[in-house]
Order: structure tokens, then C-alpha cells, then sequence
């Protein structure tokens, strides 16, 4: 059946591309590595990364499993995922898009940090570089962040790099004690333009 519309992104966007490293204040984003894997089983032992986490890594083989899967996401454009290092290339957390619609222009974005990268920006940081990144070079006209209305760190990340909180979505996610309800927070391309243009 014929579209009616034209999709916002052409399929093979991000593919053809080669996913970048992006430069953030003090930080970079850069694709993950098998060698990050230490890194991440050490993070994911956090209980508070636990705690917003649906799954849990038990051993370096998922955890090198867990990095190694985000070269595939990238060429099939369904997910996107950086490591957010420091000067010393240390992983600090991860940035990333989710659901990615090329058709809609859209995508959601995901975020986690380490306990010795928080208090500092870390995420806010690596959030406005990846939304910059997203709207500026890619072209997708909207971004979203969703997440338990218990984790107001996540809600204080999401209000500081300017998305827009636009309600609640009721029991959307489970996690280990249960169900949760979800704020979402949204951004649009244009929203950027405004700021600009104040």
C-alpha cells in the first residue's frame, strides 16, 4: 500500500553515516568497544542502575555481549548507544537513542551514569550533546525521554536540557518491585529554533 507521506528520514541515514564520536564539555561520546565491557558489568552492579533497568548483566561474557550488540543496532538503525567517557577515556555512563522511527523522525533517548560521574552534569552534559547531535546533523524532528515517575534524578536531567514534560503514562513499565508509572518529557527540532531565536 502506497504511503500518503514522505518519510522524514531516508532509510540507510544513520547506516551510511558510521556512527560519530561527538565532543561534549569535558566529555566525549564515542561508540562502545568489546574493552568497555569491565566497565559496564562494574556499572550495572549499582543499585540504582538497577533499579530503572529491566535486565541486569551477570557476567563480562553479557557485558561484552551487551556492548559488542550496538554496531548491529547502529547498521539496522533500529538503536543507538555511546559510551560517555572522560579526558582519560574512562567510561562515566551511557548515552543513547531508542525506538528510532526514520519514517516519523523520531527516537527516544536513554541515559544512564556511574555513582562516581553524578552530582557533575554528566548526564545533563551528554544529553544536550546527543540532542545538538540528533536535531542538528540527522534532522529528527522529535525526541523523547521516558522513565518511572520515582526517579527524579532522570526527571531533573530531562527538565534541564530542555524537554518538555507532557504527562504521565500510567503502570508503562515494570520494574523488579513492580509497576511503574512514566513521565514523558519531549522535544521538537523547533523547539531548538525558538531558543535560538530568543
Amino acid at each position: 500500500m502506497p504511503l500518503l507521506v514522505d518519510p522524514a528520514l531516508s532509510k540507510g541515514t544513520l547506516h551510511t553515516l558510521g556512527q560519530p564520536r561527538l565532543a561534549a564539555d569535558k566529555l566525549v561520546l564515542r561508540p562502545w568497544r568489546r574493552s568497555d565491557a569491565d566497565a559496564v558489568r562494574t556499572a550495572f552492579e549499582d543499585p540504582d542502575i538497577q533499579r530503572w533497568h529491566v535486565r541486569r548483566l551477570d557476567s563480562l561474557d553479557e557485558a561484552q555481549e551487551w556492548t559488542g550488540q550496538w554496531k548491529q543496532r547502529w547498521d539496522d538503525e533500529s538503536a543507538a548507544s555511546w559510551a560517555v567517557v572522560d579526558e582519560a577515556d574512562e567510561p562515566l555512563g551511557q548515552v543513547g537513542l531508542r525506538n528510532i522511527s526514520l519514517a516519523e523522525g523520531s527516537a527516544s533517548l536513554s541515559y544512564w551514569v556511574t555513582p562516581s560521574a553524578r552530582g557533575r552534569a554528566t548526564a545533563a552534559r551528554a544529553v544536550d550533546t546527543l540532542t545538538a547531535w540528533a536535531f542538528g546533523v540527522i534532522g529528527f524532528n522529535r525526541l523523547d525521554i521516558h522513565h518511572s515517575t520515582a526517579n527524579t534524578a532522570s526527571c531533573r536531567v530531562a527538565e534541564r536540557t530542555g524537554y518538555r514534560h507532557e504527562g504521565t503514562l500510567r503502570q508503562a513499565i515494570k520494574h523488579a518491585d513492580g509497576w511503574h508509572d512514566w513521565h514523558l518529557h519531549g522535544r521538537l527540532r523547533t523547539d531548538d529554533q525558538a531558543r535560538l531565536d530568543t
